[in-house]
């Protein structure tokens, strides 16, 4: 009788792995389907934001909610005043990021961020950021007031524009124009009018990054039910 015959491999239960298995894979198959439906919610939260885009005016997006991200459309001109937003950098170079003041024909204005503009070479200067004349549909999305500074301190004078700046919470913008609400916008992309270098971060988890933790749950799911079997 060969060897294989004398020792035949036989199965056994470990209970304790079969606890540990019971106890982990209905969690990771439930925080799957957990990330599904929070995709499927929120691209039914886009769709109703870029339906209202399209749908309705300035006050009326105003009055629904200027929540972060929410796409919007606003059609106006701009005003003269601009902050800078120092030590913002692109690709190693210094700049600033350019935030505009816009007047709709309809509704309160509303500052734009036109995206960043490299830095002169010397401190003393500061770029020419003069917004284009006449009426113009910008598209964007709501974004917050840049508030938190990123160096402390003063490094620019409180009169003229335009004005360099750390950082430029709601209220002290409001001290400057009224009725300003309490978000920004930010231009979708370059080809807005006025628009400098509008690359910006996405502003809200979209439904792909939601698909993308439900992917890695259900295979950490599948690994885990492949390792107790065989173990």
């Amino acid at each position: 009788m060969t060897e294989a015959k004398k020792n035949p491999r036989q199965w056994h239960v470990d209970w304790r792995l079969m606890v540990f298995t019971g106890a982990f894979l209905p969690l990771l198959i439930a925080l799957g389907i957990w990330q599904l439906n929070r995709a499927e919610e929120k691209q039914v939260l886009l769709d109703q934001w870029q339906q209202e885009a399209q749908n309705l005016n300035w006050p009326e997006q105003v009055v629904s909610g200027l929540d972060n991200g929410r796409p919007v459309t606003v059609t106006g001109l701009y005003g003269e005043r601009s902050w800078l937003l120092d030590n913002r950098t692109r690709d190693g170079m210094a700049g600033y990021e350019v935030l505009t003041a816009f007047y709709p024909l309809q509704g309160p204005p509303v500052l734009v961020n036109r995206g960043w503009i490299a830095a002169p070479r010397t401190r003393n200067e500061l770029p020419d950021v003069t917004p284009p004349d006449g009426v113009f549909s910008l598209t964007g999305r709501v974004g917050p007031y840049p508030e938190p500074p990123v160096l402390s301190g003063e490094t620019g004078p409180k009169e003229g524009w335009p004005r360099r700046v750390q950082m430029l919470p709601g209220a002290v913008a409001r001290s400057e124009i009224a009725d300003l609400p309490a978000a920004i916008i930010r231009l979708q992309d370059s080809e807005q009018p006025g628009a400098y270098r509008a690359d910006w971060e996405p502003d809200l988890m979209g439904p792909q990054t939601h698909y993308g933790y439900a992917t890695q749950w259900f295979a950490l799911a599948v690994v885990l039910t492949i390792l107790s079997v065989v173990a």
